[in-house]
């Protein structure tokens, strides 16, 4: 536990938005002495990796727009629309290049999320953990990512549960939709039935649109991914609830080590898979 705990604070201290002291932070503040280290190179290869292959759907840089939105770490507005025409000027992956242990950004008012591929890299964190140990069976999971290897107490494949995505934002009731058997891989969801909010009658949701500056409205409710790694499988996750059930597709089935689960409504209101 005490090793597990260690990782974790080396981990944040690179990774988390919210402490101040960490490399993503600094890099943020436009700290000068900020060098990067090999978990955010690992996390900005992947993002790149993702937002190249998805054509920007997924994207670090996107931290602005979410937090203009109401969703991020900064303070949370929702009472209007953000200006989305200057919020773009400083958005895009193609912004930011890593020279180096250099995070070089084309204009010093780009700010980095790394959210929605940092959960999914600290259960492969804490699996290569594990493993360095010998541990050859495990299964972790961070905020509902999940990292895992080998086989279950019961010498079967891990038996994890997929939520069923309805409206329950403090996750009070959740019922599964189905449960797959997986090992040696990774497996994330994103979807947009947790973190929402209304405002005259129209509902905004926080898989943000890093292409349009907009929240995503579309049908395509909960995205989950397999893949090599839980940090694929989470950035794919993410960027697959902004491209929709449609491009998402497509997009998976180029790739023969990741598969994909999308539920969404169909013309009925009625949840399809």
């Amino acid at each position: 536990q005490a090793e597990i705990d260690a990782r974790f604070a080396e981990f944040d201290l690179s990774m988390s938005t919210f402490n101040p002291n960490s490399v993503i932070s600094r890099i943020n503040t436009n700290d000068e002495s900020v060098r990067t280290d090999a978990y955010f190179n690992a996390m900005y290869r992947q993002a790149v990796e993702v937002s190249t292959i998805t054509n920007g759907a997924f994207d670090i840089t996107v931290a602005p727009l979410v937090n203009a939105w109401g969703f991020g770490f900064g303070k949370q507005q929702r009472d209007s629309t953000p200006d989305i025409a200057a919020l773009l000027k400083i958005t895009g992956f193609r912004k930011i290049t890593l020279q180096g242990d250099f995070l070089k950004k084309a204009d010093p008012a780009i700010m980095l999320d790394a959210s929605a591929i940092a959960k999914g890299q600290a259960s492969d964190v804490i699996g290569q953990l594990l493993e360095a140990h010998g541990c050859q069976h495990y299964m972790v999971e961070i905020g509902g990512e999940v990292a895992c290897k080998g086989l279950n107490p019961k010498g079967e494949k891990w038996k994890i549960g997929i939520d069923k995505p309805v409206d329950d934002p403090a996750n009070e009731s959740p019922e599964l939709q189905t449960i797959v058997a997986i090992s040696g891989v990774g497996l994330a969801t994103s979807g947009n039935y947790r973190q929402f909010y209304y405002r005259e009658g129209k509902k905004y949701a926080h898989t943000i649109d890093p292409r349009s500056g907009y929240p995503v409205n579309h049908r395509l409710l909960s995205a989950t991914v397999v893949a090599e790694s839980c940090m694929k499988a989470d950035a794919f996750a993410t960027a697959f609830m902004v491209l929709g059930k449609d491009s998402a597709l497509s997009i998976c089935r180029k790739f023969d080590d990741m598969d994909c689960y999308l539920i969404y409504t169909d013309d009925d209101g009625k949840l399809q898979v």
